[in-house]
C-alpha cells in the first residue's frame, strides 16, 4: 500500500441519500473557524481506484483547511444525478463523452475540469487465448451505452475483426458495421455487469475497464485485445457544474486532484491498469 494512504488523516463514515459518505477531516490544517460548512467539498464516485484518488485528494485539500467528503454511489447514473441536483460539488467516475450524453439526455450543465487518468481498456476471453482463435458467430459483450459502445468497436476495428465506415473513429455503432467477416454476434450489457458476462457459457469476448474486470480477478495483462489508440476524450475526469466550476472549493479540489501526491499514487500503485493524464 502506498505510504500516502497509510498516513491518512482520521475520517468518519456517514450516510447520505442511501449512499456511503466518507468524510476526510482536515486535522489541524487550516483550523475550524467560522464558515466551516463552506469548507466541505462533496465528491461523488463509486469504485476504486477513483474512490482512492478522492480519498487521497482529501488529504491534500486538508492542508488548505478543507474537508473532502466522498459520497460513494452504487451505479453509473447516481453520481451524475446527485451532481446535477446540487447534492454534491463534483464527481470523479467518467469520461467526457459519457458526461456529454448525460447532459443531452437530462438537460444538465455538467462540465469537465481536469483529466486525471487514462484507463487501459480491452477485451477479455475465458475460452480463447488469442483473437485469431475466435470462431464464426462468436458472441461479443460490449457496453450498452453509445459512448462506450463506440470505443469498444474501435478496438475490434483496429484489430481487424470488423470494419467500421471510414471516419467512424470512436463513434461507430453495431448497426453501422461495414464488414463483419466472422459474423460476430454483439450483446449489449450494462458496463457494471460486463464482468459477469466473462463467466457466461458461449461468451467469446467481453469488453471491460480495469476497475470492473478486477471483480473476476483479471487485469489488463489478461486481455487478449487492448486499446492501442488512446483518445483523450475518454480520460477519467473530474466533473463539476457550470454554476460552481469557478468556486474556491472547486479550485482547491482541482489542485488536490492534480497534485504530485495523487500522481505518485497512480504511478506507484496502478501503473498496470492506467496512465496519469496530468
Amino acid at each position: 500500500m502506498n505510504r500516502h494512504l497509510l498516513n491518512r488523516r482520521s475520517f468518519t463514515a456517514t450516510a447520505l441519500a442511501g449512499t456511503t459518505a466518507l468524510a476526510l477531516a482536515a486535522c489541524g490544517a487550516g483550523g475550524s473557524g467560522g464558515g466551516e460548512e463552506d469548507k466541505v467539498i462533496k465528491v461523488a464516485s463509486h469504485l476504486p481506484p477513483m474512490t482512492d484518488v478522492v480519498t487521497l485528494a482529501g488529504e491534500v485539500a486538508a492542508e488548505e483547511g478543507y474537508t473532502v467528503e466522498l459520497v460513494q454511489v452504487s451505479d453509473n447514473v447516481q453520481y451524475n444525478r446527485v451532481l446535477a441536483d446540487g447534492e454534491v460539488d463534483a464527481n470523479f467516475a467518467q469520461h467526457e463523452p459519457y458526461m456529454q450524453a448525460f447532459n443531452e439526455a437530462h438537460d444538465a450543465n455538467l462540465v469537465l475540469l481536469d483529466g486525471i487518468y487514462d484507463a487501459k481498456v480491452g477485451f477479455y476471453s475465458k475460452a480463447y487465448d488469442d483473437a485469431e482463435q475466435l470462431p464464426e458467430g462468436a458472441k461479443v459483450a460490449i457496453p450498452n451505452d453509445l459512448t462506450n459502445e463506440g470505443r469498444a468497436l474501435a478496438i475490434l476495428h483496429h484489430a481487424g475483426l470488423i470494419t467500421l465506415p471510414e471516419g467512424a473513429g470512436f463513434e461507430g455503432r453495431v448497426s453501422g458495421i461495414a464488414e463483419n467477416p466472422l459474423s460476430l454476434e454483439f450483446v449489449n450489457i450494462d458496463l457494471l455487469n460486463l464482468p459477469s458476462a466473462y463467466d457466461e457459457e458461449g461468451m467469446a469476448l467481453v469488453y471491460s475497464y480495469p476497475s470492473y474486470i478486477e471483480k473476476v480477478g483479471l487485469t489488463p495483462a489478461d486481455a487478449i485485445l487492448l486499446e492501442e489508440l488512446v483518445d483523450q476524450r475518454f480520460t477519467i475526469s473530474l466533473i463539476a457544474r457550470e454554476d460552481n466550476q469557478d468556486s474556491e472549493k472547486i479550485q482547491v479540489l482541482r489542485r488536490a486532484m492534480t497534485s504530485d501526491v495523487v500522481r505518485s499514487f497512480l504511478e506507484d500503485e496502478h501503473s498496470d491498469t492506467l496512465l496519469p493524464a496530468f
